[in-house]
């Protein structure tokens, strides 16, 4: 009932003013005056004025907006640990399997060759075999670890 009654005394101080507004010449400023002031009105003649106060006075209406902020706040949480991890569960498990593809099995493994250092002690009864031609497996591999 209030606010009906400060709305229409909104209306009645704008349309005065729109009505000097005209008398001193300035018709389009009196026209825009007059449109603005009939908006309070207007909403008080529709109904949006009550339902505003009713659901600013409600405290159903309260707690439900408190809900969807709620949900919208999770909602960007959800959102945000997405973007960090990089995608969905199915997005990963696709990323790690092709991870598993691009490496070679024995890459993350020390490949030492066969006669690493010449002062390393060797059993006396067998003969030293000829050093491999080059070998470039563990190059490859680490190339390959790299994407290269």
């Amino acid at each position: 009932m209030i606010a009906e009654t400060v709305c229409s005394a909104v209306s009645a101080a704008g349309l005065g003013i729109a009505v000097v507004s005209a008398y001193r010449k300035r018709f389009l400023t009196a026209a825009r005056i007059a449109a603005y002031s009939l908006v309070p009105i207007g909403l008080v003649l529709t109904g949006v004025v009550g339902w505003a106060a009713d659901t600013a006075f409600s405290l159903k209406a309260w707690v439900g907006f408190g809900v969807l902020g709620a949900a919208w706040l999770i909602f960007l949480g959800t959102r945000a640990v997405e973007r960090r991890r990089g995608g969905t569960r199915a997005e990963r498990k696709a990323a790690k399997a092709a991870r598993r593809e691009a490496v070679a099995p024995a890459a993350s493994a020390p490949s030492l060759g066969q006669g690493a250092s010449p002062t390393t002690a060797r059993p006396a009864g067998k003969p030293q075999a000829a050093a491999p031609a080059e070998d470039f497996s563990d190059i490859e591999a680490i190339l390959k670890k790299h994407g290269i």
